[in-house]
């Protein structure tokens, strides 16, 4: 009788120290799981801020561009030219834009990164040099902002 209470302590022993090891290995690979996502969650979102934020670079340089081009005698180059690149320099913004906003979960970082390139999109429109100038200016500082404003977001 002792014989098969002691046998009977040695397996519920082990049992119990198996499913505890079981418990601890499955929390341990729930952890490995969630730290591998939010990782990759983490380095999706450097590449669409960072893509945005060079999209919108681009897209600004091309409009700086553009504005001399229509303000200077003679032009740099020919503007119908230059027009047609920052079409497609903007729609490389947008796409950048979407995918940085399906990304994140900060609504206010989405419509500031809207609100930029908003903003970028009109600086070739300046009647004057001195607002050219300012548009210039704003927008850089509003893009280095973004990217602050995002780096806090990884």
């Amino acid at each position: 009788m002792e014989t098969i209470i002691a046998s009977g302590i040695a397996v519920l022993g082990t049992l119990l120290g198996s499913g505890i090891t079981l418990a601890y290995q499955q929390r341990t690979a729930d952890r490995s799981h969630q730290f591998t996502r939010q990782e990759k969650l983490r380095q999706e979102r450097l590449d669409a801020y960072s893509f945005y934020a060079g999209a919108l670079v681009n897209y600004r340089r091309c409009l700086v561009h553009l504005w001399f081009c229509e303000h200077q005698q003679p032009p740099p180059e020919d503007p119908d030219t230059v027009r047609i690149r920052a079409y497609e320099l903007r729609s490389n913004a947008q796409e950048a834009l979407f995918r940085a906003q399906m990304l994140t979960d900060d609504e206010t970082l989405s419509q500031d990164a809207e609100k930029v390139l908003a903003d970028v999109t009109v600086v070739f429109k300046a009647h004057s040099r001195s607002a050219f100038d300012d548009a210039r200016v704003r927008t850089r500082d509003d893009i280095s902002r973004l990217v602050s404003t995002a780096k806090r977001h990884l």
